[in-house]
């Protein structure tokens, strides 16, 4: 069973959920790619679930810039390597999917790289909001461009 724990933010209900003492998932209400839930249970005293929420809250008030919890997300391989690169992307910055996908040695899969920034299920703390297109427009995040832009000044302001 996994276990759940709902979190109040800025942008609404945010649903962490934690397996085996690591996050596998932290997706917005209404949240394209939003899994079924059949398997979860309220999470008590889970302590990564804990965790996240307490360094969530630190990141919303601008207080934390760089996540640090034990994060087992489910993908290909392919996916959890752009979900790695995420990771490497500075507090602040932004890079588009072209850059993401060179730093990759993939400098053609800029489609899959995207698609695989899509479906990345621990939203802010694998920051996908950071990437953008070519030409610096926001496109593309599964909890909604109104949050991506909120998540981008955010950090913006905390630089």
């Amino acid at each position: 069973m996994k276990a759940h724990l709902s979190l109040d933010t800025p942008l609404g209900a945010l649903h962490l959920v934690a397996e085996v003492g690591a996050l596998i998932g932290a997706w917005f209400d209404g949240q394209k790619h939003f899994p079924v839930a059949d398997d979860w249970q309220s999470a008590g005293q889970e302590p990564v679930l804990q965790e996240a929420a307490s360094q969530l809250g630190a990141f919303f008030t601008g207080r934390l810039t760089h996540f640090s919890l034990p994060l087992a997300p489910r993908g290909t391989d392919f996916q959890r390597q752009v979900w790695q690169a995420l990771q490497q992307i500075p507090f602040g910055q932004t890079c588009s999917y072209g850059e993401l996908a060179r730093d990759l040695g993939k400098p053609s899969a800029v489609r899959a790289v995207a698609a695989a920034n899509g479906r990345n299920p621990l939203s802010v703390i694998v920051p996908c909001h950071r990437v953008v297109g070519s030409n610096g427009a926001l496109t593309g995040y599964a909890g909604g461009l109104e949050r991506k832009a909120w998540l981008l000044a955010l950090e913006q302001k905390g630089r």
